[in-house]
Order: structure tokens, then C-alpha cells, then sequence
């Protein structure tokens, strides 16, 4: 058996995770159905959550680099040039 599939299998034990510390992310509505905001005054709790945790920000993705493109030169200065060359008899 491959050794990093091992090391997989290995790993797969359940890991407890208790429903109060993870945050849910769902906002705290009021009786109209508008957003609560947080009140400042109590710093311990986040009144614009349900649970009153704030959840963790996700990491963004980073934007691939665009190659340059090679500039072609425009199709009216070659036509120029052939002009010039030849001469009329």
C-alpha cells in the first residue's frame, strides 16, 4: 500500500467539535426583517449574529498574472512601406 495513502487513512479519526464554538454565520434579523447591528457598548457579544459569534473570514483567492501580449505593428504602415519601395516607370 502507497505510504501517503497510509498516512491519509490514518489521519481519518472524528474529531469532536462542539456546536457553541463554531460560529454559524447566520444574521440576527429584527421584527421588520432588517439586519441588527452590533452594539459597541458590549464587546464580549456580537449582536448581529444569531449565536453571537462573529464567524471566520475565508481567504480570498489570488488572481492569476496576465502575460503580455506581443505587440503587433499595424497593417497600414507596412502597406506604407511597400509603396515607398517601388517607384513607377
Amino acid at each position: 500500500m502507497f505510504n501517503w495513502l497510509k498516512k491519509l487513512m490514518a489521519n481519518t479519526e472524528p474529531k469532536e467539535v462542539t456546536v457553541e464554538a463554531v460560529a454559524t454565520g447566520e444574521r440576527a434579523r429584527n421584527s421588520k426583517g432588517h439586519y441588527v447591528k452590533d452594539n459597541a457598548s458590549t464587546p464580549n457579544v456580537n449582536e448581529a449574529y444569531v449565536d453571537g459569534k462573529t464567524p471566520k473570514r475565508k481567504p480570498r483567492k489570488v488572481a492569476a498574472k496576465k502575460k503580455p501580449v506581443a505587440k503587433k505593428a499595424p497593417a497600414k504602415a507596412k502597406a506604407k512601406a511597400k509603396r515607398k519601395t517601388t517607384t513607377k516607370k
